[in-house]
């Protein structure tokens, strides 16, 4: 099985300070089906009003668009980027930064079809058959520490590239024996007619974990700082007012495109740390973030494009300072 490699072409105060060249609009990516609390800012205007300009948002199918969107200038901040695409897309030099931790979440799904016979015992039946993937996501490094769990060879398994919506028809449809993805609707759907190959339990044993980032193009970055601060400052405000009330569901329900219901179940899994926890805790020498990041590192690196010797100098955690 040969995977394919996504082609990389090459507080509001502060904004008062701004210097004079600062951007005139703020464009940022985020995913449909991902409920997360800055939805209540976005949908409020609060970005708006804290960064003085106008913040254009739009919606993406996987991190791999995010990170093309980026280098074609169209995105400037890409807001939980999967830490895969993300490490796919330094790997290959992309002129892109992680900034903080979006999101931190079970391991995405890898969901067997209802009459296969395979479960985590005999996993290895999945050699030979073809299993529908988002290639170079968080679901794909999921599926690919799964596999390496459960001594499965990948080399002799079919991987189709497919978006979580279309793997959920595939596995629906039987094309496909097992699918792997993300999203509140795409993975019910796959809950449907399916069970995950691994339980959380067995994930978090075999020290499966997922996170997603805060990315920023670098000269957008280099150019506009304060922006980039506030822009991380509203999304912790947002972060913490959740956490003292949840009465706004329904505002993030909508424009995540889930329904409240979904949107609980969704966000019942979803951690959001703070700064404070992110620099002691994630960003330290030894912390979540900087083992994990070394691991996905090694894991989609490839002979043209191998893990960077060190990865700290893809992220700048000091827009969170």
């Amino acid at each position: 099985m040969k995977f394919k490699k996504s082609i990389i072409a090459v507080s509001t105060a502060l904004v008062l300070s701004a210097t004079a060249n600062a951007a005139d609009q703020v464009n940022v990516a985020f995913f449909l089906e991902w409920a997360t609390p800055n939805q209540v800012a976005k949908v409020e205007k609060q970005y708006d009003d804290a960064l003085g300009v106008p913040v254009n948002w739009t919606n993406f199918d996987a991190g791999t668009q995010m990170t093309e969107a980026m280098l074609a200038g169209d995105i400037d901040i890409s807001y939980s980027q999967g830490l895969a695409p993300f490490i796919n897309a330094v790997n290959a030099n992309a002129p892109i930064k992680l900034i903080s931790i979006a999101v931190q979440y079970p391991a995405n799904d890898c969901v067997v079809r209802n009459g296969e016979g395979i479960d985590k015992s005999n996993a290895n039946e999945l050699e030979g058959k073809s299993v529908a993937v988002p290639l170079a996501t968080m679901a794909d490094y999921s599926f690919r520490m799964m596999m390496r769990a459960l001594d499965v060879d990948v080399d002799e398994i079919n991987v189709v590239d497919q978006v979580p919506a279309d793997a959920a028809v595939s596995l629906a449809d039987g094309a496909v024996s097992m699918a792997c993805g993300f999203g509140a609707d795409s993975m019910n759907k796959m809950y449907e007619v399916g069970e995950p190959l691994m339980s959380l339990a067995d994930k978090e044993a075999a020290g499966i974990i997922s996170f997603d980032v805060v990315s920023v193009t670098e000269s957008f970055a280099q150019e506009n700082p304060d922006m980039v601060k506030t822009f991380l400052e509203v999304t912790e405000q947002a972060n913490n007012a959740f956490a003292a009330d949840q009465s706004k569901i329904d505002v993030i329900a909508k424009d995540a495109g889930l329904s409240v219901e979904s949107t609980q179940n969704q966000m019942s899994e979803f951690y959001f740390p703070g700064h404070d926890e992110q620099l002691a805790k994630y960003f330290n020498e030894g912390g979540i973030a900087s083992v994990a990041i070394s691991v996905v590192g090694g894991a989609f690196a490839t002979p043209e494009n191998p893990a960077l010797d060190d990865y700290s100098s893809v992220i700048d955690t000091s827009y969170m300072q």
